[in-house]
Order: structure tokens, then C-alpha cells, then sequence
């Protein structure tokens, strides 16, 4: 079997997936969005999934996402920024991705604002008690929202967030979609939610994400970092 079979195959294996797990929850699966994560993997790899029908695709680290955003132009891709953001690199982050999942502070937000064409975003939320993990806590939820709402150039989809590793992840993204809840009180169109990648995107669905993070369950292992 050669690589782009075996691609493909992962790829129809998630998809269906999701399917399956939208059905359970009572979804349409159309409803939701698969962003294949490249970390770490070449831009031969987009251009093959884009073959095959991919078109969003995520990256967390800025020097790897613009210099794959730069080969790749001449393809009609969407990239969505999911890892943590620098407010030193949030305007360079804004000239190549349509979409960024990770806003969890102030400076970020203020560095992002724009009289120019809105950037999508959604506001990380963090779950554990690891501040390095990225996101706000849920008491600072509502305050960030707020600020996210009163900056040019920014168009709140909802909130975003990684279930911690140890952790049951349906209760996890049930937090996640309390805070949904929360959000679109504040802003009754941010109704989306990121959450979910290759090992818990069916409880993901089961709680109402709308915006799946897959990476190994469809790439394959990753190479090592370069």
C-alpha cells in the first residue's frame, strides 16, 4: 500500500468516525470541522491531503506555520493557529491564518486588533491547573470575552480547549461546553467550540464540539521537530 493510500485510509477512518459519534449525539456531521494538524510534518504532506479533499489545517508554531503557508499558496487553504500566541508575533500570525483558536490574554488580544479584514478566533479556556498549558481560568472567562468583543478586527466563533491528559475527557469538554453556554449569553453568535483531536474527538462530539484538532489519527506519527 503506498502512502497516500494509507492517508487515505486514516483520513476515511476519522471521518467516519465522526460520523458515527454525530449520529450518537444526534448531529449532523456536516455541522462539524476536521483541521488535519501538520506539526512537525512536511508541506508535501498538505498538498497530498488537500488532494484528497482536506482544506483546514492547523499549526501551533508560528516559524513552521508561516513558512508552510508560504509554500503552499497556491492552494485554497484555511490554517487555523492553535498553539500559544506571542503578542510580539500575533500581527505576523494574522497575515497568513483565517483562523486562531488560542486567545487567553489581554496583550494578545490588543496586539491583534485591526481596522482590516476580522481574523476568526476563539478563546482557550484552560483546564488544569498548569499555567503554562495556555487559556484563562473560568473566572476570567467572561472578563477576556468582553475584550475580545470591544477589539477591531476580531470575530468571536466561541471557545476553545485541550482536555488534560489524566482526566475523563467527557467531563472535560462538558466544562468546555458550560462555558460555551456562558460565552453566548455574552455573545449569542460565538456558538462554536474547538475542542477534540485524534484520541477524544467522539466525547468531544458527544458535548458539542463544532471544530476537531486531529493530528496522528490522520498524519501518522509525526517526524521528529526540525
Amino acid at each position: 500500500m503506498t502512502d497516500i493510500e494509507l492517508l487515505r485510509d486514516r483520513l476515511d477512518a476519522v471521518r467516519s468516525g465522526i460520523a458515527d459519534a454525530a449520529r450518537q449525539a444526534g448531529r449532523d456531521p456536516r455541522a462539524i470541522t476536521t483541521i488535519v494538524v501538520t506539526k512537525f510534518h512536511p508541506a508535501q504532506l498538505v498538498r497530498e491531503l488537500h488532494r484528497l479533499g482536506v482544506r483546514d489545517f492547523g499549526e501551533n508554531r508560528h516559524q513552521e506555520a508561516q513558512t508552510k503557508a508560504a509554500e503552499l499558496r497556491d492552494l485554497d487553504l484555511i490554517w487555523h493557529f492553535i498553539g500559544q500566541l506571542q503578542s510580539k508575533k500575533a500581527r505576523q500570525v494574522r497575515s497568513y491564518a483565517r483562523v486562531i483558536h488560542s486567545l487567553d490574554r489581554a496583550s494578545v488580544v490588543d496586539a491583534l486588533a485591526s481596522n482590516a479584514v476580522s481574523i476568526d478566533c476563539f478563546v482557550q479556556l484552560n483546564l488544569t491547573d498548569d499555567d503554562a498549558r495556555g487559556g484563562v481560568r473560568d473566572a476570567e472567562l467572561e472578563r477576556l470575552t468582553e475584550r475580545v468583543l470591544s477589539t477591531p478586527g476580531l470575530s468571536l466563533l466561541g471557545v476553545m480547549a485541550v482536555a488534560p491528559v489524566d482526566d475523563d475527557p467527557r467531563a472535560a469538554f462538558a466544562r468546555v461546553r458550560a462555558a460555551s453556554d456562558l460565552v453566548m449569553r455574552i455573545a449569542p453568535t460565538a456558538r462554536f467550540i474547538s475542542a477534540g483531536m485524534s484520541g477524544d474527538y467522539r466525547e468531544a462530539i458527544l458535548e458539542g464540539a463544532t471544530h476537531l484538532r486531529i493530528g496522528t489519527a490522520i498524519t501518522g506519527n509525526r517526524p521528529a521537530a526540525g
